[in-house]
Formats: C-alpha cells, sequence, structure tokens
C-alpha cells in the first residue's frame, strides 16, 4: 500500500435509518431477491432485535451517524465540537462498532463539518446495527440471524477500508475489532513450519502486537501504517511492509486461521486441515470466505535494524524532477539488496523517503547503499531539509521513531482516496520516461480539490527471495514480479462535498489506468485499489480469480457475505439504486 497509509502519512502532513422499526407481527412478507432495508416492511422488529441481543449477552449495538451531535434534533453542540475536533483520528473510526475510514462510503450524508447544509443525518452506507464479537458463539448467532431475517452481513474491524467492504447498507455488522488476544509459542510445529509463532486476536493493531511480541525477541510482517489490523484485510488481502524484503508479505508468514463460516462451522484452516480455505485466506481477499477470528502467524528473531530518512523540496522544477528520475533510475537496485526496503512519497514540491530500512544492518551499510543518490542530488542543487540515519536493536524501536503512533491521528488522516499498480523493474529499465510523464501528469492536475500525492515502496517479495513456493497461496502472481508498488492519492478537505468526492473518485480511477498502460500483465494491491475498476478480477486476482471462486462456493455457497470487488461479487447480488443487495 507504498502502503495506502504511507501515502496518507505523506500527504503532507448517521436521524439514523438503522432505528428498528416498532414491534409488529413476527410473520412478515419474504422477498428472496433483494436483503431488507430499514424502510422495508419485512426488516426485522423490534421484538427481533431483542431477542438477538438477548442471544449474543447484551453485545448488539445499534448503529448511530458518529457526527449526529451537529445535526438538528440530535444537536449538542458540545459534543458536536468534540466530534469535530476527532473527525480525522484513526481511533473515532476503529473504536466504533459501524463507522469506517473513508468519506466516499461514509456518503458524507452526516459529516459535522456539512450540518449546515441541510437538517438530515443518516446512516447511508454504514451497518444498521452491529455485533460485539467476543468469539465464534456470537458469529454464528449474527450469521443466523441475517440469514433469516433476509437482511446483509457486513464485517468490520478497524475500518481501514477504501473500497467499501466494511460498509453495507442495512446491514448486521460483525464487529471483530474486540478480539484482542495475543499469544507467543516459541516452539509451534506443523507439517509446514516449526519455530516461534503468534496467535493473534483479529483486532489487534499493528503497532500493538509490534510491542508485545518484542519483549519476547520477536518480530513479524507487518505494515508502515501503525493502526491496520493485521490479522484482518491487511494479512488477507496480501499485506506489505518495512520486513517484506526479508521475510515476505503477511499472507505469506500465515499459519492458520480460526474462522466461522457462514454454515456455522467454527473451523481451523491450515496448509494440513482445511487447506483451500487456508490458502483462499492468504491473500485472496478479505471478509468473504469465513468470518476470521484470529491467525497464527510466523514470528522471527528481532535484532538490530539500520533505517534512512530524508526530505527534499523543489526549488527548481527541473533538478526537482532530475532528482526524481536519479532516485527511480537506481531503484532495481534495491531489490538485489537482501531485506532491504524503502517507501517514498512525493508532490509537486517535495519528495520524501519515508522509510528505507535494512534488518541486521549498520549506518554505513544503509548510508552506503543510499550514496549514488545522495551523490546525483548534489551534483543537481537538491538540499535536504531533513536528512537521518538511524541504527536502533530492535524492529518496535525503529518502528516507533519512523511512525510513532502517539502521532498516528495526524500523519495517516482518513481523508483520502487512493489507487496503485504493481509496477515491474523492466517498466523502470525500459519506459522511465514515460513512467515520470504519467505521475507528473496526475501532480499537475488542477482540476482536484485536494492535494496530489504519488509514492511508491519497494519490496523484494519474489518467490526465490522471500522462501515461499509459487500458487501455494493467493496472493496475487504480480507481487513477485514487482520491482514496487506505484501509489496515486488525494488528499481533501474535512467539508470536501460528495459530488466532489465522486470526482475524485473518478480521477483516481483515472490515474491508476495511466500506469496500468504501461504495467501490461501486471495488477494492483486491492487494499489499495479501486472498488470500480471494471478489470478488478485480473488486476486485483490475476490467474488464481477462478480457483478463488470454487472455495467461495464451497464455503459461503449462497454468498451470504459480498463486497465490491469481492471473488464472485458480480454472480449473484448486486447493489440496486437505493443501495440494497439484489439477486443478479
Amino acid at each position: 500500500m507504498i502502503s495506502y497509509c504511507t501515502i496518507l502519512a505523506l500527504a503532507l502532513g448517521v436521524l439514523s435509518a438503522a432505528l428498528a422499526s416498532p414491534s409488529r407481527p413476527h410473520s412478515r412478507p419474504h422477498n428472496a431477491f433483494c436483503r431488507y432495508l430499514p424502510t422495508d416492511a419485512g426488516w426485522p422488529t423490534r421484538a427481533d432485535w431483542d431477542r438477538l441481543n438477548n442471544t449474543v449477552g447484551g453485545k448488539l449495538i445499534r448503529g448511530e451517524p458518529l457526527a449526529q451531535s451537529c445535526y438538528w434534533s440530535f444537536e449538542d453542540p458540545a459534543k458536536c465540537a468534540q466530534v469535530r475536533d476527532g473527525w480525522g483520528s484513526n481511533s473515532l473510526y476503529y473504536d466504533d462498532p459501524v463507522a469506517v475510514m473513508s468519506p466516499f462510503w461514509l456518503n458524507n450524508s452526516c459529516n459535522p463539518f456539512l450540518s449546515s447544509a441541510g437538517p438530515k443525518c443518516t446512516l447511508d452506507n454504514i451497518a444498521s446495527y452491529a455485533i460485539n464479537i467476543t468469539d465464534a458463539a456470537t458469529v454464528i448467532a449474527g450469521i443466523e440471524f441475517a440469514r433469516q431475517n433476509n437482511i446483509r452481513l457486513s464485517i468490520k474491524n478497524t475500518g481501514h477500508d477504501y473500497l467499501g467492504r466494511s460498509t453495507g447498507k442495512g446491514s448486521l455488522a460483525l464487529w471483530t475489532h474486540n478480539l484482542r488476544d495475543v499469544s507467543v509459542n516459541m516452539n509451534y510445529t506443523s507439517s509446514k513450519y516449526s519455530g516461534p509463532a503468534v496467535k493473534i486476536g483479529a483486532g489487534m493493531l499493528a503497532h500493538e502486537v509490534a510491542n508485545i511480541i518484542a519483549k519476547h525477541g520477536l518480530r513479524v510482517a507487518g505494515g508502515l501504517c501503525p493502526s491496520v489490523g493485521i490479522a484482518g484485510g491487511f494479512s488477507q488481502n496480501g499485506g506489505y511492509g518495512q520486513l517484506s524484503s526479508l521475510y515476505g508479505l503477511a499472507a505469506d508468514n500465515t499459519l492458520e486461521f480460526e474462522v466461522v463460516t457462514t454454515d456455522l462451522r467454527h473451523l481451523i484452516a491450515s496448509p494440513s486441515t482445511n487447506a483451500d480455505l487456508y490458502w483462499a485466506l492468504s491473500g485472496g481477499g478479505s471478509g468473504n470466505y469465513a468470518v476470521v477470528l484470529s491467525q497464527t502467524v510466523k514470528a522471527h528473531p528481532d535484532g538490530q535494524i539500520a533505517g534512512a530518512t530524508f526530505v527534499f523540496m523543489s526549488t527548481n522544477p527541473t533538478s526537482f524532477w532530475s532528482a526524481i528520475q536519479a532516485w527511480y533510475r537506481l531503484s532495481p537496485r534495491f531489490n538485489l539488496i537482501p531485506g532491504f526496503s524503502a517507501s517514498w512519497i512525493f508532490s509537486s514540491g517535495l519528495f520524501r523517503l519515508t522509510a528505507a530500512t535494512l534488518p541486521g544492518g549498520t549506518a554505513s551499510d544503509i548510508d552506503a547503499i543510499l550514496r549514488d543518490f545522495y551523490q546525483a542530488a548534489q551534483e543537481l542543487d537538491i538540499t535536504f531539509v531533513a536528512r537521518k540515519t538511524i541504527v536502533k536493536p530492535s524492529f518496535v524501536e525503529l518502528y516507533d521513531t519512523l511512525v510513532p503512533p502517539s502521532r498516528a491521528d495526524s500523519s495517516f488522516p482518513s481523508n483520502n482516496t487512493i489507487g496503485s499498480r504493481l509496477v515491474p523493474a523492466k517498466v523502470v529499465q525500459d519506459n522511465l520516461t514515460a513512467l515520470l510523464d504519467v505521475y507528473r501528469r496526475i501532480l499537475e492536475d488542477d482540476t482536484v480539490p485536494g492535494m496530489i500525492a504519488v509514492g511508491g515502496t519497494s519490496n523484494n517479495v519474489s518467490h526465490a527471495n522471500v522462501g515461499v513456493e509459487p500458487d501455494s497461496n493467493a496472493v496475487l502472481p504480480a507481487w513477485r514480479d514487482a520491482l514496487f508498488s506505484s501509489s496515486a492519492a488525494v488528499s481533501f478537505a474535512v467539508d470536501t462535498s460528495i459530488e466532489d468526492l465522486q470526482f475524485i473518485q473518478a480521477k483516481v480511477n483515472t490515474w491508476q489506468d495511466w500506469v496500468k498502460a504501461l504495467t501490461p500483465g501486471s495488477g494492483s494491491y486491492i487494499n489499495e485499489a479501486t472498488y470500480d475498476n471494471p478489470d478488478w478480477k485480473l488486476d486485483y486476482y490475476g490467474k488464481n480469480y477462478e480457483r478463488l471462486l470454487r472455495v467461495k462456493e464451497k464455503y459461503d455457497r449462497n454468498f451470504t457475505l459480498w463486497q465490491h470487488t469481492s471473488v464472485g461479487a458480480d454472480i449473484y447480488w448486486q447493489e440496486d439504486a437505493e443501495g440494497r443487495l439484489c439477486r443478479v
């Protein structure tokens, strides 16, 4: 995703429709063709919801718009001011059972900065109710209720999602964020792996896991953004970070999953048990095959790690773009250095190396890697406004230096839209001028209401480099040939209108296609991609798609779980104009 959090980090920087209807007779019409919305006659009665709440031990939560205190009939000026102050805070979203971080998917129907535009505040795309998931039994109760009452089911963990996969109008959300157990097994043994492992509850954040296991002298493959859920959409969609060139993608490190399937089975999926489901969950998409309660991953011995970061500004556009060209020309070398990873981002006026990391390296090692670029920059009269080489005795200490959790809310704002493409080395070697021309066109687009940034993350996750057998998991094959992941994103104001959000989304699709034209046969990292890409099957799943579809049909044969761009999304359900799921 550079991780989508990285893009965001460096871009310089619902009256609720979910209210239950009055109690009425339990017998009601059943529409087999569409899932019910709260406005439909078949929507569950208040008594139905009360029974569900009793079944799950009081863990049912009615969805409420975060900013309803800013709107008429719910108006509370003091509370509204608090919401406005925290509107860009990640914790506001992952601590809420239904809210997500993307204003596009919130549809800005209840934005605290737009309350003067009208009195109405609704949930819109967001779940009407959520169950605070604490175990398999609460998941099973939620699935049964959704099926019996013909309503949509959704899964929400942190809400770190820009494709609308954690949302669903009128849905019952399975909120997994409070599954927070972490246990270390220094002697995990299976047919495929023996060594240290960590079992991670679905709700644990990356920086939380990193700090806990560091006390055991271990580290795991996580993301750059500290607030992604490792066992959630991060690993299930591939997941890359600062240690990927050494250990592979997060999906390459999975050992087993604890899940509940939509036919109400509580299962373990591993290379030896329910192996097809394990394969699909390891990189083949999140929230689509089963509900993940926990994930067990490889843990690796911790140790010294070197890092570097720098920033330079554009004082002369010709020199600035020449320096960027020099950086990209040198980038193929990065994948030849064992363990080396680099994440960067730039706008029309600034280039930032967010994080270069070298596990086991020294200051002189990482300086030597970057020496040729420093020399090129000097020859171009580029002045670094910040430049630092860092060596720490453990990964978490470097991680917290480069991406301090205390600054996560300001560094990783939610008001962003992003698209991406995996770029093979051949494009840089043979067609760099065209690639940089595309980047320049993106950054010089003055029609976009927001701040534009382009970024990249270089990780060598080839099969040979990370020791993963071909087809051993469902990771998009294009990852194995990629030199870096290229991203383009827009950061926009908190009061951006829905019309402008839609315009930005269309622009990001266009930019993604521009890079796609230069990278035929490659693909995109789905966590950083767009929901309405017409070539999503090929771009996000590649040759794995048909095999993934067979897994979907086996473990969720009624397609109870549905998301945009998820495997099978186009063959069973589609959203109508009002947002309800209807049969294709």
